[in-house]
């Protein structure tokens, strides 16, 4: 069936005030490296699906040729995915940009970079509104301001209270603090983002930046998430074994954290028992963690905060459509 199940089987309808129904087109460019590329697609649709309301949200997938990929995730893409360099012909009114597996020191020098930044630069004029996600909001404003991203001491994982900053649209009918999912190892700081005019709109306990905006005149409204609002309840958990497993297998030297409040105590401290034996079996890790029952706190608030971005890309292209069929006087014979 596909596109993600033909959008998990149907959502919404919106109506423009004329009463003809008006669908909201939204594409993903699905950056995420192959171990990933599914699981991100249902969580995005699902997410969209949930948060859609009366809205009719058509979802339609797109890639980037540039990301590396095997031939076995290439064959399963085809017929599902359209390659981003038709995204200017393919009437997408807003864009989710996931982010990407680094594999470079800088994101100049990742090979989507080029095609990465034609796709910022499509975007600002191309659409209402652009989502940029994790390691693609951090190539955005490289690639916009030349704001670079600084690389953590160690990698913030976890589920974190992000208090809004500023008041927003984005944030109508919101709690003014609430739980955020974070998985990276790079972060903007937020000086940087201040001095280019971007509004920062939340921020972490740690002052770190959550959530920041920019939208020149006439141009597009660029959101920019550092956390994963879209993650499932697992995600985290997987992540967490990932990097388990590269340690024990010897890629890094890093240990991976437990994600801070995310899973319950017993678990935690169970995986607190077996880093202090120093246990060497992932299959160890993998017991407790696929055991575990970690609650998806955000999710209500992430339902929330994507269904005011489709209301406002909603009412944008209302109003664009409305100013277009203005009829023009006729003048007096």
């Amino acid at each position: 069936m596909s596109v993600v199940e033909q959008f998990l089987l149907g959502s919404g309808r919106f109506s423009t005030v004329e009463g003809a129904r008006a669908a909201i087109h939204v594409g993903l460019v699905n950056n995420m490296p192959d171990a990933d590329l599914r699981a991100t697609e249902l969580q995005f649709a699902r997410l969209l699906k949930d948060a859609a309301g009366p809205l009719d949200v058509r979802l339609r997938l797109f890639s980037l040729r540039s990301i590396p990929r095997s031939e076995d995730a290439r064959a399963r893409m085809a017929g599902f995915y359209d390659d981003a360099a038709f995204l200017q012909a393919a009437n997408i009114d807003a864009l989710i940009v996931t982010g990407a597996q680094a594999g470079a020191e800088e994101l100049r020098e990742e090979p989507y970079w080029a095609e990465l930044a034609h796709l910022v630069d499509w975007a600002e004029i191309g659409t209402i509104s652009t989502l940029f996600s994790s390691l693609a909001a951090h190539a955005a404003v490289l690639h916009l301001d030349g704001i670079a991203q600084r690389k953590l001491t160690r990698k913030l994982a976890g589920v974190y209270e992000s208090s809004r900053v500023e008041d927003d649209p984005l944030f109508f009918n919101a709690a003014s603090t609430v739980p955020m999912p974070h998985s990276r190892r790079n972060d903007i700081a937020e000086r940087d983002l201040a001095a280019k005019g971007y509004r920062v709109l939340a921020r972490l306990g740690n002052d770190q930046v959550d959530i920041f905006t920019r939208e020149p005149a006439g141009h597009s409204r660029f959101v920019f998430l550092q956390g994963h609002p879209e993650y499932d309840p697992a995600t985290l958990g997987r992540d967490y074994l990932r990097d388990m497993a590269r340690f024990l297998g010897g890629e890094t030297s890093e240990r991976p954290a437990v994600p801070e409040h995310y899973f319950d105590r017993a678990t935690e401290n169970r995986l607190s028992e077996l880093v202090a034996k120093g246990e060497t079996s992932l299959s160890r890790y993998q017991e407790v963690v696929l055991g575990a029952l970690p609650r998806q706190i955000w999710r209500p608030n992430t339902v929330r905060l994507i269904g005011n971005w489709l209301m406002l890309v909603a009412a944008a292209k209302a109003r664009r459509a409305a100013s277009k069929a203005v009829p023009t006087r006729r003048r007096a014979s």
